[in-house]
């Protein structure tokens, strides 16, 4: 695999980490497929009754959004333009959680067997797949532009970029969605750090859609913003993201997560991974389903609290799986080094907790190496390293996300 400049380059900071701690020792204990040892909190050095403390936190301060998740969407995002949900909902289940430290569950609360919708977490495994397809050489590097390893797509009538014409006798031919001057200039970064600006419409929903401006006169008239310079949280250039991983793979980026990732370290067979109504593609003859890169409008991935925790154990050991590396170190140098577009963010969707240039971090308890995996709900899988820690929480209000965190790590001797 050749080695990017991004990739090469990136450093994780860690200070204050003990090299004890950082070390990758193939004695660590790993879960097996089927089970994971539960140890009292004292046998890992940490405080029983503190711990609690933030268990029963964590189930007081429960979201209050409705659990019927098609209800929440429809009195949040159902309300933007074309907000109309595409894929499927659950109705949730209860706050759940684990903590997990040195490997062992020593905390858990819930309903930890349930497989529920994890929204946004679902991009951490998308770009997962990207990490994959540049370790085995399917794209040769993330500073790369996307455009010419896409090929054509049949997509619905309506998708593609502004004022470039389709066929107009009978049937549209293929789309090609990087044509534009602006989107010629798209990397793979880009796209991965959220800061393409891709303008056009996918699966029906135009890049304008989500979250839009107030002032509606700019939705199809705004200047775009150079490629890599400006941070937008936006799930149609995400699902972008998934069409384009499943174009260089040329198969379900489903089954390369599980073949790749899920499988080796255990996942129950439990998680689904879908798409839209509208979002299926032909690849080499096959029907193929292009999965959502979250929940925005329906779909995204469905999976258990503990099968989030493995693949939180998965990033906190940077790849290592035992004696496997499932993805190279460098690989999570890049997804968890900022930009100057936004210094909380990494790859999607690795939430960092590095201090900005006010000296604010994301959650003030927590050390400035951690990050997280979030998406709506909350749900979130808490990353880290310098204590040995995941904890995974879901369905907790997400304004009392750090008090929870500051107790899970008060119980930390």
């Amino acid at each position: 695999m050749r080695m990017t400049r991004r990739l090469a380059l990136a450093v994780v900071c860690l200070s204050g980490v003990s090299h004890a701690l950082v070390a990758q020792d193939d004695a660590q204990y790993l879960p097996p497929r089927g089970s994971w040892e539960t140890r009292p909190a004292e046998k890992v050095g940490m405080r029983a009754d503190a711990l609690a403390e933030a268990v029963a936190f964590a189930k007081r301060h429960e979201a209050s959004a409705p659990k019927d998740l098609e209800e929440a969407h429809q009195r949040g995002f159902g309300r933007e333009p074309h907000g109309e949900s595409v894929g499927p909902f659950l109705v949730r289940g209860p706050a759940t959680g684990l903590v997990v430290r040195n490997g062992y569950i020593v905390a858990e609360w819930g309903e930890p067997n349930r497989v529920d919708m994890t929204f946004s977490v679902t991009k951490s495994f998308l770009s997962t797949t990207v990490g994959l397809a540049v370790q085995h050489g399917k794209i040769q590097s993330v500073d790369d532009f996307v455009g010419p390893s896409m090929a054509p797509v049949d997509l619905p009538a309506g998708d593609g970029e502004p004022g470039v014409d389709r066929n107009g006798y009978g049937k549209p031919d293929p789309v090609r969605l990087f044509q534009t001057v602006h989107n010629r200039k798209i990397t793979w970064d880009h796209l991965l750090r959220q800061t393409s600006d891709w303008e056009g419409t996918l699966f029906g929903k135009p890049d304008w859609a989500d979250r839009p401006s107030r002032d509606s006169r700019t939705w199809r008239t705004r200047a775009r913003h150079e490629p890599g310079s400006v941070y937008e949280y936006n799930d149609v250039r995400v699902n972008l993201l998934a069409l384009a991983a499943t174009n260089v793979w040329r198969k379900p980026i489903q089954a390369v997560l599980r073949d790749h990732v899920m499988d080796p370290i255990g996942a129950s067979p439990t998680w689904r991974w879908r798409g839209y109504e509208n979002s299926w593609i032909t690849v080499d003859g096959s029907h193929v389903q292009v999965p959502s890169g979250g929940g925005h409008w329906g779909g995204g991935m469905t999976i258990s609290a503990y099968d989030q925790a493995r693949f939180g154990l998965l990033t906190l050991r940077r790849g290592k799986w035992g004696v496997q590396q499932l993805m190279p170190e460098s690989w999570f140098d890049a997804a968890t080094t900022p930009t100057d577009a936004n210094p909380g963010y990494g790859y999607m969707n690795y939430f960092l907790n590095r201090p900005d240039a006010d000296g604010k971090k994301r959650y003030p308890s927590a050390p400035d190496s951690a990050f997280a995996h979030l998406g709506a709900g909350t749900n979130m899988v808490y990353v880290d390293r310098e204590h040995d820690l995941v904890v995974v929480a879901r369905w907790i209000d997400r304004a009392r996300i750090d008090d929870f965190l500051r107790r899970v790590l008060a119980a930390v001797e």
